[in-house]
């Protein structure tokens, strides 16, 4: 381990070390002799050389360090190279100094031997002044070693500049005044661009005063001629034009004798617009300076250009576009279509009435815009698809009828203008064509552009949207009557029972089988969504008994799981047995006759999702009068292999049976609806983007207020599928039933139990944080990990078999209430989603010497299983989620334990519904098993959430129990 002691390695590092001092010298360079290429040779001045003035003035700088013998400041070791070489004999704080020095006086990166003298004249960098000031702080003295010579900082310099008239025309010179003394022009020489230095002699010694000054290079130029510049008189107008803005812009200028110094023209900001073919314009900011001539925003090296002022005048120019555009400045681009012309229309203009010069260069094309209301008329037309309407549109803008085809287009890829062939533009931003927009959006997919909108004729509610939203409206004759027909009825009319019925239809189910026949009668298809045990299967029955006896012969076909496919014939048999039903149970490898001739026989076909996946193509050789699909819930993937297969089946009708039509999300009703009433809503994306964003994510457009736009979306979607959906729960239809509580048992996990879960709970979280960035890539990860820490909060044996030993609590709890439930004879089903957890399960219960039904994904004779918990013998029944879900009914129960909570609330409901449902005779109690402080809470509160959700969409108000009303029916034609 680190001794604290390395904290004070820098406090206690040595300090120690020569000194150093900055050494400035004077030096001279010899005149250009009579070969002019020839190296000219710098020695050190003498103030005699200051004086005569002869050879070039440099100014040198060297470390000095000081003599140990003498205390004086002597060149000795200290070179540039010597000062920045590591582990050096000097200060380090000083040799850091010089170091940077160097970096700053020259290349940084420059290799090799550094001469012994660096010339300051030719430092560019505005870097130096600040370092020589901090020399102080670093104990540095800035001397000459010239004894006739001294070195001072100036506290403040300025240069001005003096035009005078002469002679021969004028002359130009600099004044330059440091410390408020006016020095000798011939004296001063540059420090590059940022400051100057003067010598000026003193009798028998010399100052050197050195001062930070920036300047531009013209003032750098003049104060580099060090005399006076003569202009002719030939040349006086170049040089006011050229050179003179060029001085005035950095210094001041006076008037000497006659002259009339010009005002410093400033740049004026001017907008060209360049037109080109097909509605392109061009345009670009550049600057004017009122005889000068325009340059473009880049710089120039043109003398006259003032970059500070075109600085400031950008900047103006930058809130003035932004004021009128709404748009961050750029200086300029190109524009093309409606872009174009409202910038010709809006934009030009508006820059010109604020001072802004505009130059018009190319061809310029008039453009107009159209501000009126817009006038809609709408019409149907009859195609050779009788489930499918062309839809026109015919839009008219003060008197401009305009093209439906580009406006079609506009509204469909969300443009918010349309510019025309004749130059006429208009903004889409109107309410009227934001609902046609929406209109169209539900009447169509972008993939269907080819062959225009079109309207299907189960999107009969919309043709009202169309017609309330145009000021005329012209359906087809086949739409009107269709709509027509729907407008008369003032309710769904009873239909009589079917003389082959051998049951009597409790009220619910009657409401159902008319609702039924009433969809039949219009061939269109629906959601039989009623609650688990309210008798759905009996409804179709009868409805396929009323389509029968009123002449159909054509076959109905039947998809379900496995599972219930002898329940159909069951059912049949006992309350249609006048129907002749055919269960198809095999591929056709293993059947005798086809799909075909099977069907050829038989009034009802029966299959199931795997064999209609499997063996499509047989289904689809043949029209079926109806499609049934019972416990639709497993086509609500529209990706999935079963979802096409059964889409591909050819039906007149097909009804969606399921008592969760919304399991997961509202993406799940959509699949349901887009196989019983294809065209009712045009898209999954629109779908998405109108219902689920809005009602289950809470995206809303910017300007809308978040609370109203969802709920009206949400009663825009209850009343578009309204017609189409029936759900009846069971506490609203079925009062006979025995009442059900439903209780929440929180289990606390033992010590070691706890310990051990909040150890992998701790690992998962960080792996599981880090793999988010990307869930898609790493959604089986994620999930894997989750499902984990499920099983762990059930019991640790389920993830590590060493971990056995320790307890399950919930287990124990479990035997605990079975137990007692036995003794005052009860009988109980037990679900879980983990067939281990119920092996489990059923150890402990051997242990405790209850006798049980054991049903999972394994059990080979399911109805042996069954009939063996009915027959009393049997106190529990151990269930998986899975497989007993859905088709079965176990009324000779009356508790339910769930012993671990599951994402989807509803295949919760359902399994609860075995034993709640028609036949029940004692209250029912429910216990739903939650282990404390583990994701179990978590999975409790995303169903809670997805519940609230089912309740708003599905049965808030019981809008879809009720009877139908004729504003009900209405809604079949009403958003």
């Amino acid at each position: 381990m680190a001794d604290w002691r390395l904290l004070l390695a820098d406090a206690a590092a040595p300090k120690g070390g020569t000194p150093l001092a900055l050494g400035i010298e004077v030096r001279q360079r010899a005149s250009v002799g009579a070969h002019q290429w020839a190296p000219r040779p710098v020695r050190t001045a003498t103030v005699r050389d200051v004086v005569r003035g002869e050879g070039d003035l440099l100014l040198g700088i060297r470390p000095l360090m000081r003599s140990e013998s003498t205390g004086a400041w002597v060149q000795g070791t200290a070179s540039w190279d010597a000062v920045r070489r590591p582990g050096s004999a000097f200060t380090p704080e000083q040799a850091r100094w010089f170091g940077e020095l160097l970096s700053i006086a020259r290349d940084s990166l420059l290799s090799g031997t550094a001469g012994d003298w660096l010339i300051l004249d030719t430092v560019e960098s505005g870097l130096l002044w600040s370092h020589l000031r901090a020399a102080a702080a670093c104990g540095i003295p800035i001397l000459t070693i010239q004894k006739s010579f001294e070195v001072v900082f100036a506290d403040s310099g300025v240069v001005t500049a003096a035009v005078e008239r002469t002679e021969s025309g004028l002359s130009v010179a600099a004044d330059v005044t440091l410390d408020g003394r006016a020095v000798d022009v011939r004296e001063v020489r540059t420090i590059g661009r940022t400051g100057v230095y003067a010598v000026t002699p003193l009798g028998a010694r010399a100052r050197v005063t050195l001062a930070e000054i920036p300047l531009s290079p013209a003032v750098h130029a003049l104060l580099g001629a060090r005399a006076a510049l003569s202009v002719p008189a030939a040349e006086e107008n170049a040089f006011l034009r050229d050179a003179y803005p060029a001085i005035a812009r950095r210094v001041e200028v006076r008037a000497v004798g006659a002259v009339e110094l010009p005002a410093v023209p400033p740049p004026v900001a001017t907008l060209v617009v360049t037109h080109r073919p097909r509605d392109t314009v061009d345009y670009a900011f550049e600057w004017t300076y009122r005889g000068y001539g325009r340059f473009g925003a880049a710089p120039t090296p043109d003398a006259i250009r003032d970059a500070d002022a075109e600085a400031m005048a950008g900047e103006a120019l930058a809130r003035l576009w932004e004021e009128v555009t709404g748009e961050r400045f750029t200086g300029g681009g190109s524009l093309h279509d409606v872009d174009a012309a409202e910038f010709v229309t809006h934009v030009v203009p508006a820059l010109k009435e604020r001072g802004v010069d505009v130059v018009v260069a190319g061809r310029p094309r008039t453009y107009r815009e159209l501000s009126g209301a817009p006038e809609i008329t709408v019409s149907t037309v009859e195609t050779t698809d009788p489930d499918w309407f062309d839809l026109g549109v015919l839009v008219r803008i003060d008197g401009r009828s305009i093209p439906f085809a580009p406006l079609f287009t506009a509204l469909s890829m969300r443009r918010t203008k349309l510019l025309l062939v004749d130059g006429s533009w208009f903004s889409l931003a109107h309410p009227a064509l934001d609902a046609l927009r929406e209109l169209i959006d539900e009447a169509t997919e972008l993939a269907e552009w080819e062959t225009g909108p079109r309207i299907s004729r189960y999107q009969t509610a919309l043709w009202e949207d169309f017609e309330d939203l145009a000021d005329e409206a012209r359906p087809a004759v086949a739409w009107r009557e269709t709509a027509d027909g729907l407008r008369e009825a003032t309710t769904v009319p009873p239909v009589p029972v079917p003389a082959g019925l051998r049951a009597e239809l409790r009220p619910y189910q009657r409401q159902g089988f008319d609702w039924l026949a009433f969809l039949w009668s219009h061939r269109l298809g629906g959601v039989l969504a009623d609650d688990m045990g309210l008798g759905k299967t009996i409804q179709l029955l009868t409805l396929m008994l009323h389509a029968r006896e009123n002449g159909e012969r054509r076959p109905f076909l039947v998809v379900a799981p496995t599972s219930v496919l002898q329940t159909w014939r069951e059912e049949a048999s006992r309350f249609a047995p006048g129907l002749r039903v055919s269960v198809v149970d095999g591929t056709r490898a293993r059947r005798d006759a086809s799909v075909d001739e099977i069907a050829e026989d038989a009034d009802v076909v029966v299959t199931s999702y795997t064999l209609i996946r499997l063996g499509g193509d047989e289904y689809n050789a043949r029209e079926w009068a109806m499609l049934v699909l019972d416990e639709a819930q497993f086509v609500k993937n529209p990706e999935a292999k079963q979802h096409i297969a059964v889409a591909a089946v050819p039906a007149d009708v097909t009804i969606a049976v399921t008592g969760t039509p919304l399991e997961n999300s509202l993406a799940d009703l959509w699949a349901l609806l887009k196989l019983t009433a294809p065209g009712l809503f045009a898209s999954a994306r629109r779908f998405r983007q109108d219902y689920i964003q809005p009602i289950e994510q809470g995206k809303v457009p910017e300007n809308e207020e978040g609370g109203e736009y969802r709920r009206r979306r949400l009663e825009r979607l209850r009343r578009r599928i309204r017609p189409l959906v029936l759900r009846r729960t069971k506490d609203l239809v079925a009062p006979e039933l025995p009442a059900k509580q439903e209780q929440l048992l929180h289990v606390e996990l033992g010590p070691a139990h706890r310990g051990l879960y909040d150890t992998v709970l701790q690992r998962e979280r960080q792996k599981v944080l880090g793999l988010l960035q990307d869930l898609d890539r790493n959604r089986f990860i994620v999930f894997r990990s989750l499902t984990m820490l499920r099983m762990l909060a059930l019991a640790p044996g389920l993830i590590d078999e060493g971990d056995a030993r320790i307890a399950s609590r919930k287990l124990e709890v479990l035997a605990e209430r079975v137990i007692e439930l036995h003794a005052e004879g009860h009988r109980a089903l037990v679900f879980s989603q983990f067939t281990s957890f119920l092996e489990l399960a059923a150890a402990r219960l051997d242990r405790a010497g209850i006798p049980y039904a054991h049903l999972d994904g394994s059990t080979r004779d399911r109805q042996r299983v069954i009939d063996g918990f009915r027959d009393g013998s049997q106190p529990v029944f151990l269930i998986s989620l899975k497989s007993g879900g859905f088709g079965l009914t176990l009324t000779e129960a009356d508790y339910v334990f769930l012993l671990d909570p599951w994402w989807n609330p509803a295949a919760e409901a359902q399994a609860v519904d075995r034993a709640h449902r028609i036949g029940q005779q004692n209250p029912v109690m429910v216990y739903r098993m939650i282990s404390e402080g583990t994701i179990e809470e978590k999975v409790l509160a995303l169903q809670q959430r997805k519940a609230r959700l089912f309740t708003a969409v599905m049965d808030d108000d019981e809008l879809f129990a009720r009877s139908l009303t004729a504003d009900d029916i209405r809604g079949l034609l009403e958003p």
